[in-house]
């Protein structure tokens, strides 16, 4: 999502050399987050290539950005 919060859209490999995941480990990310609406997943063909692209949502910026704050929270209360 890190990665989605800075750019518009990024394809698949950039996102898998960027987190050095395998295909099946960042499908299996890419399900959950596709799932929960958090992202959308783009197909298309560039000449007769297909190239999946990730976008985040609107709900899937609202959710990060309260993780975020969620993180800072603890961070703040273990700080004490």
């Amino acid at each position: 999502m890190s990665l989605l919060m800075i750019n518009d859209q990024l394809d698949f490999n950039s996102v898998k050399e960027a987190l050095e995941l395998t295909d099946g480990n960042l499908a299996s990310h890419i399900n959950g987050l596709e799932k929960e609406k958090y992202i959308e997943v783009i197909k298309e063909f560039v000449g007769k290539k297909p190239r999946t692209n990730f976008k985040a949502t609107s709900l899937g910026r609202i959710a990060f950005l309260q993780h975020l704050d969620a993180l800072e929270h603890l961070v703040r209360m273990n700080q004490k």
